[in-house]
């Protein structure tokens, strides 16, 4: 018999959210000490750098927009000194740049620096987020010991349903740290899912205490390295789809902490393995380099693809310690990532009948590769592919067609 927290999670569904989704989150960067002008002027960034032209939509205020105490009425209500215009005279002004607007609660009594978390209040705060005219609710687990007798589904179901009721469509994004195994249970409750803890700004040296998979009891709360983000993907990639996808947190590009293979690699796999792609840095000072990276249209369109199937490790491929190989369909071409996680530069040879689903894909032996950061063509193939001097961090991504 299905346990009724779970039945009354499949009765409410969610609607889909059929691609990642894309955009700028300011906590990365700025952490808490955010207000009204630097939302503004990360918008504008947005547009005027053809950020939003390329598919970042929204414009998230993450934690930090709150006065310590919710209004008489028991609204939650935004710190006048930093946000004078409120949080609809915000929205109203992203929402005229042709953006979206994303806001930050929390399941408990209180979020991470202990402003008024939505625990008790669900109803009350979806519809002020409706009538605020925001469009995307980032809904973290920060605060949730103090409502410890209610599982974390059931906490984030409430506000789910509660979204649903609002009166407005609201993107709605988990941030649980991977807690309970969420790809088991949140394409019923959320439009996204964190599945691990905060990310590192950091490409290869996790924080002490990170686990390496997906599967552990305790996943953390922070500091964890790109790399690791991806070695736990090897378990959860199979789960992706649309309409709730595993979100690996956001991109640290443009931080001033990757060289540009390593940047490359970052995107290649969020955009892969269709992680939501949320930019974390400060775009009004971002560097030409990164802010190609984050423009690059190939690399974009494997994350934005219309099958919504995220890239498999290959383990026949890979070998552990040195290179990894992942592979997976795309709407009309097949994506293929080599990364080079070694300690010196590497050759690599792919065996064509080894890329799994390939075969239903191309009927003929004959297929066109492209490498796509190095922006060329690399003719047919019919067997191997061989690739020369792939650096230390650096990913090659291959677009394989017919």
């Amino acid at each position: 018999m299905i346990p009724l927290l779970f039945q009354v999670l499949f009765i409410a569904g969610v609607e889909a959210a059929s691609k990642p989704q894309m955009g700028w989150n300011s906590w990365n960067t700025f952490k808490a000490k955010i207000n009204e002008s630097l939302i503004k002027d990360t918008a504008a960034a947005l547009v005027k750098l053809g950020l939003a032209d390329a598919g970042y939509e929204y414009v998230m205020i993450d934690a930090g927009w709150q006065a310590h105490t919710r209004a008489e009425n028991g609204q939650q209500q935004a710190n006048v000194s930093t946000f004078p215009s409120g949080i609809k005279g915000v929205a109203d002004h992203v929402h005229d740049l042709g953006l979206k607007l994303g806001i930050y609660s929390d399941s408990g009594i209180y979020d991470c620096d202990f402003h008024p978390g939505s625990w008790g209040y669900e109803e009350l705060d979806a519809y002020t987020y409706a009538s605020w005219g925001v469009d995307y609710l980032k809904y973290d687990n920060c605060g949730g010991f103090q409502a410890g007798t209610i599982s974390s589904q059931e906490r984030f179901q409430k506000m789910g349903q509660a979204l649903k009721e609002s009166g407005r469509e609201i993107f709605y994004a988990l941030c649980q740290w991977g807690h309970q195994f969420p790809w088991y249970w949140a394409d019923q409750i959320a439009d996204s899912y964190r599945m691990s803890g905060d990310i590192y700004a950091s490409f290869a040296s996790d924080k002490s205490g990170v686990c390496q998979t997906a599967y552990c009891l305790n996943t953390g709360y922070a500091g964890v390295s790109v790399l690791t983000m991806i070695r736990k993907m090897r378990e959860i990639s199979p789960f992706q789809k649309p309409g709730s996808w595993a979100d690996m947190d956001m991109l640290e590009i443009g931080t001033n902490t990757m060289n540009e293979f390593e940047e490359q690699t970052h995107f290649s796999f969020w955009a892969a393995l269709k992680s939501p792609l949320i930019i974390g840095a400060d775009i009004t000072n971002i560097s030409e380099s990164s802010l190609a990276i984050l423009l690059n249209k190939e690399v974009i369109a494997i994350s934005q693809d219309e099958l919504g199937v995220a890239a498999a490790y290959i383990p026949d491929q890979s070998t552990e310690g040195s290179i990894q190989v992942w592979g997976g369909p795309l709407s009309h071409q097949y994506v293929v990532l080599v990364l080079n996680y070694g300690k010196e530069t590497a050759n690599v040879d792919l065996k064509l009948q080894n890329l799994p689903g390939l075969d239903q894909l191309c009927n003929s032996t004959d297929v066109k590769i492209r490498d796509v950061w190095g922006g060329k063509d690399l003719g047919k193939f019919t067997e191997d592919i061989h690739l020369e001097d792939v650096a230390v961090h650096q990913t090659k991504v291959l677009l394989i067609s017919c």
